[in-house]
């Protein structure tokens, strides 16, 4: 039968390649590409080329339009329309699948484990094979007993999967919910009445609820503060600002009431750990931020103490759920081959499998308790690349964005296995990356260019990587073929301020750290790298910084455990700068972050007509009613909810996207409108706006550390970490210096082609020339080799790492055994 199939002409002519035709997203200057099924296809090019208008707003786009349009009617009209990408015609489509960089859950309940539903297998586990213990003595149980053999009476557990959740009343502790931390009382101070319940319908019925309570939340949050809901934005104090964009739900829970069937929604609301102390705030305004400890009757194991005390092997639920997937796949190996106990044993073979594609995707260090929130973007997309690899699903369109981010060099090779085995399932595997390893690993090669945003959106090479590495007229094949680097190093005779001294770190031991000492010299380009997993997050963040904080009277917050911290003193202050989003909604994007936008505005405030009809600044926002589009709140688009896919944005059809209403749009600064500015690249527009000093100024910064591509009112959320942390640095840069200042950045160059890195990296050497200190954490080995000091922490991850394998120059580092040393032998002496 197999057979016959194969021989069928229906499968046989079966297209071969998807093939796009006048391709015209964003920047796409009306291309056509031909991109081979069953194969791994790398987008690649500088940043803001064009690569996700092309891989994802038309390829996936338009495979999710036509899925959609493949649902019954009924379907679609719960689901609404999704807009045809600006594409002639896509043929050869499949289903398609988008891992995408966004975090799997902002819920604090949901954590790796449930994520990829290994945590139900182990309540499967316990409920089958686990062996109560005394709370007392801690002595085993016999079957059915109700107190030990010590006669100790007490809880007994129930054994059964459910009994074992976090999530359900049954099983979850009750001092803490589940949560398995205790909230500081602080955070009572942040709202005065902190769960707002709100009634609604059956029809939409908790969505609704939700929106509304999160405006009483915002409400309460603003008269907390003394400030009235109808201030507007500009004139709220930048703490509160900070506050309202940091606002986010930790709990919703929904519950039926009365026989009308209406629900009722409760919204707890509450700040995340936001650690922004401002030195002349008054105490009751650091007060406001959240606390945590944890929950003193679980100690954090989230479950009632009868469950904990159930234990297989030795061990309970939560001290499986705290073993890196690395430990843990060695102990269920070993428990697979021994057996444990009917229904268990199936559910311990189907783990096992969980684990090692975990394990495959570069995220053994993870371990199962880990918070699904607190995950970065690219761990969150190999997870779900973990699970699609357990499916056996063939015959898909996977569309991947920067899968290798956060991976050290030695992880990305299992990860291009893990791309290659989803390939050879039968799918076609689309990947937008800049990785040497995944693009040299390709079966075909896409590059756009040859620049950013209108210099851009071009298909400069479409072929197999042999021939980009010949092309002469590919960036991505100069670097490839080392007729390109990012740099050569600082230089030998750098000065910095003239004032010697080293920030010295003794004895750090949190988490997976173990003693670990720590000097890096000031006025210096220092680089902390080593696998994933070896302890840099815990060393420079959780502790460096925090300790240096803590030494200049910049925060309260205490860093995590080590023994001392000398030459904080040689500093005048420290600023991290990492990829949290600089907003949360479309509202937020870099004019605003960077203080361009209300410069801008006044520019139209004074023009003739904006005076002759009384236009203010505040005409041309759109945070503000008056001058905006009420119909999309300013937005331009409105969010369509797709209930059973991600939610999409539609263009408003009231003002077609351009965010504000005629009159307004009536105005005009040297023939452009203040809709038409805010769809400028910052490249543009720091040209228009040149003869305006502060509006350059701001705007230069971008163009700077490269993000030039970006629209000036790009939205915040569309923004990759990377971008955000870069935006960051440039609203930094725009400042007069002053003192020597330490900069903690963490993977700065994610999503960056190296043509991109060359600019970053200038930047970030020209910081140090001017006598400030720069660490960067990072695993970009284009960033390593032009350090002045490289930390390098391992050997391996999780247990194997915590600590500082070599320190010192570029060339010790690559002469040493460990993984970065072999990688950057292989860079520095092979091209």
């Amino acid at each position: 039968m197999v057979d016959q199939l194969a021989t069928n002409p229906r499968t046989t002519s079966l297209p071969t390649a998807v093939t796009v035709t006048g391709a015209r997203e964003n920047n796409l200057r009306n291309e056509q590409v031909e991109l081979p099924h069953y194969s791994l296809v790398v987008f690649t090019g500088v940043s803001g080329s064009g690569k996700s208008s092309l891989a994802f707003e038309t390829i996936y786009a338009e495979a999710q339009r036509r899925q959609l349009q493949s649902m019954s009617s009924f379907a679609r009209q719960l689901m609404g329309e999704l807009e045809k990408p600006d594409v002639d015609q896509i043929d050869g489509l499949s289903p398609a699948v988008a891992l995408d960089q966004s975090t799997t859950s902002r819920n604090p309940r949901s954590t790796v484990g449930t994520t990829t539903e290994v945590y139900d297998l182990l309540r499967v586990v316990f409920a089958g094979a686990g062996v109560p213990h005394c709370l007392v003595c801690d002595v085993p149980l016999d079957a059915g007993a109700t107190a030990c053999q010590s006669g100790h009476r007490g809880a007994v557990p129930e054994m059964h999967a459910r009994a074992f959740s976090f999530n359900q009343p049954i099983g979850a502790c009750p001092d803490c919910e589940g949560l398995g931390e205790k909230l500081d009382a602080a955070a009572e101070l942040v709202v005065p009445d902190q769960r707002l319940s709100v009634a609604t319908g059956a029809i939409s019925p908790w969505r609704g609820a939700i929106t509304e309570a999160e405006r009483l939340l915002t409400v309460a949050v603003l008269e907390a503060h003394g400030e009235s809901a109808e201030t507007p934005w500009r004139d709220l104090p930048a703490e509160v600002r900070d506050l309202l964009l940091h606002v986010e739900a930790l709990e919703v829970t929904v519950r039926q009431r009365g026989r009308d069937k209406a629900r009722l929604a409760e919204y707890t609301g509450v700040l995340p750990w936001v650690r922004r102390r401002y030195r002349d705030a008054p105490s009751s305004q650091v007060r406001n931020f959240m606390l945590a400890s944890a929950c003193p009757t679980c100690r954090g194991g989230r479950l009632r103490p009868e469950q904990l005390a159930v234990r297989v092997g030795g061990r309970s639920i939560a001290e499986l759920t705290e073993l890196p997937v690395d430990d843990l796949l060695s102990l269920f190996d070993e428990w697979e081959k021994t057996g444990l106990a009917g229904v268990a044993d199936q559910a311990v073979g189907e783990i096992c499998a969980r684990l090692r594609h975990l394990v495959q995707v570069g995220l053994g260090y993870l371990s199962l308790d880990r918070s699904a929130p607190t995950l970065s973007g690219g761990e969150s997309q190999r997870i779900r690349l973990a699970t699609q690899l357990g499916t056996q699903l063939f015959g898909l369109l996977y569309v991947l964005d920067e899968p290798t981010m956060g991976l050290h060099p030695s992880d990305v090779e299992s990860l291009v296995a893990s791309l290659q085995a989803l390939r050879d399932q039968g799918n076609t595997v689309l990947v937008v990356e800049h990785n040497r390893t995944v693009i040299e690993k390709a079966d075909w090669v896409v590059e756009l260019g040859p620049g950013a945003g209108s210099d851009g959106g071009r298909i400069i090479f479409s072929g197999t990587v042999d021939d980009l590495v010949k092309s002469e007229s590919s960036p991505t094949g100069d670097f490839l073929a080392g007729r390109r680097r990012v740099g050569d190093g600082p230089s030998a005779d750098r000065v910095g301020s003239g004032v010697p001294g080293h920030l010295v770190l003794r004895g750090a031991r949190a988490h997976n750290l173990k003693e670990v000492d720590v000097r890096l010299p000031l006025d210096r380009f220092v680089v902390v790298t080593g696998v994933s997993g070896s302890g840099k997050s815990t060393l420079i963040d959780h502790t460096l910084y925090r300790a240096v904080a803590q030494a200049l009277g910049m925060s309260e917050e205490p860093p995590a455990e080590h023994d001392s911290l000398v030459g904080a003193e040689h500093l005048t202050r420290v600023l991290r700068v990492d990829q949290s989003p600089i907003g949360r909604t479309p509202r937020s994007n870099p004019a605003t972050y960077v203080g361009a936008f209300d410069a801008i505005r006044k520019v139209f405030a004074q023009t003739d007509l904006a005076k002759r009809r009384g236009y203010k600044s505040s005409r041309f926002s759109f945070n503000s009613s008056g001058g905006r589009c009420e119909s999309c709140s300013g937005d331009g688009a409105v969010r369509v909810e797709m209930h059973f896919l991600p939610d999409v944005f539609s263009t408003c059809d009231q003002c077609e996207g351009r965010r504000y209403k005629q009159e307004t749009l009536d105005v005009e600064y040297l023939g452009r409108t203040i809709s038409d500015v805010l769809t400028m690249s910052i490249g543009d527009a720091h040209e228009f706006f040149a003869g305006n000093r502060a509006i350059a100024r701001s705007l230069g910064a971008l163009v700077d550390v490269g993000l030039g591509y970006l629209q000036l009112g790009q939205p915040a959320n569309t923004l990759s970490g990377g971008e955000a942390q870069r935006v960051k640095l440039a609203n930094e840069l725009q400042r007069t210096p002053s003192g020597r200042t330490l900069y903690i950045l963490d993977e700065p160059t994610a999503g960056l082609h190296p043509a991109d890195t060359a600019v970053l990296s200038r930047v970030l050497h020209e910081l140090v020339d001017h006598g400030h200190t720069v660490v960067v954490v990072t695993h970009d080995l284009d960033v390593v080799g032009t350090a002045d000091w490289v930390v390098d922490l391992g050997p391996g991850g999780g247990d194997s790492g915590g600590r500082v394998v070599v320190a010192g120059a570029v060339d010790e580092v690559a002469r040493a055994d460990t993984p970065t040393g072999f990688h950057l032998r292989k860079m520095l002496f092979t091209d």
